[in-house]
Parts: C-alpha cells; sequence; structure tokens
C-alpha cells in the first residue's frame, strides 16, 4: 500500500533536484537586482516641444510632470491635456521597453512563453 524504497527522492533521484533549485534561486537573485536596477533608472519623455515632459522610472512608476506655463491658456485646456495623456503614455512605453530589455536574458533562462 505504501511506496517502498523512494522516500522523497522523487523523481531527480537523490541530488538532480538540488541542481535546478540552486539555478532557480540564483535566477531569482538576478531577478530581484534587476528589478531594484530598474527601480533606480529614470527616463525623461517630452511632448509638444518641450511643453510637457513626464520623469518616469523602470517600474512604471511617474516620478514628475512638468508644465511650461506657456501652455497654461484657460482657452487651450483641451490641447494641454491630450499633450499631458500623450506624455504619460509615451514615458509608460519607453519604460515597458526598458524593462523587457533589462529582464529578456533572465526570462528568457526560463523559456516559460508569454512571462515578458
Amino acid at each position: 500500500m505504501g511506496s517502498k524504497g523512494k522516500g522523497s527522492r522523487g523523481r531527480f533521484g537523490p541530488t538532480g533536484g538540488g541542481s535546478m533549485l540552486k539555478q532557480v534561486q540564483q535566477l531569482q537573485a538576478q531577478m530581484q537586482q534587476a528589478q531594484e536596477e530598474l527601480a533606480q533608472q529614470t527616463l525623461e519623455v517630452s511632448v509638444g516641444g518641450g511643453v510637457v515632459q513626464v520623469v518616469i522610472n523602470g517600474q512604471q512608476e511617474i516620478l514628475s510632470v512638468s508644465i511650461s506655463p506657456e501652455a497654461i491658456d484657460a482657452a487651450e485646456v483641451e490641447m494641454l491635456q491630450d499633450l499631458i495623456v500623450a506624455a504619460m503614455n509615451e514615458a509608460l512605453r519607453k519604460s515597458r521597453d526598458l524593462a523587457e530589455q533589462k529582464m529578456a536574458p533572465l526570462t528568457g533562462a526560463l523559456n516559460l512563453p508569454g512571462l515578458m
């Protein structure tokens, strides 16, 4: 009724799984380091000839938004709103691209489709 002789070795044998576990732990450490580096990297995006500027980090956190005083005109509010949206979207795109570049060597090692 019980399984004799198998113990806790499983299908990897007595030492086969240890190597894989060590690789996974090493990959986790590398991914953590990459995430920390991404948090420190910043990108600056400007639209409308510098009218709106957005600073974002590699973890898609908006750090600042700057609007040129010349852009503040009550008659042009809709255009300013559009510029802010465009700047935010461009900043997010660039930040995602940066994260993909940073993580690609690590996620490629996992060989898992759709991870990044």
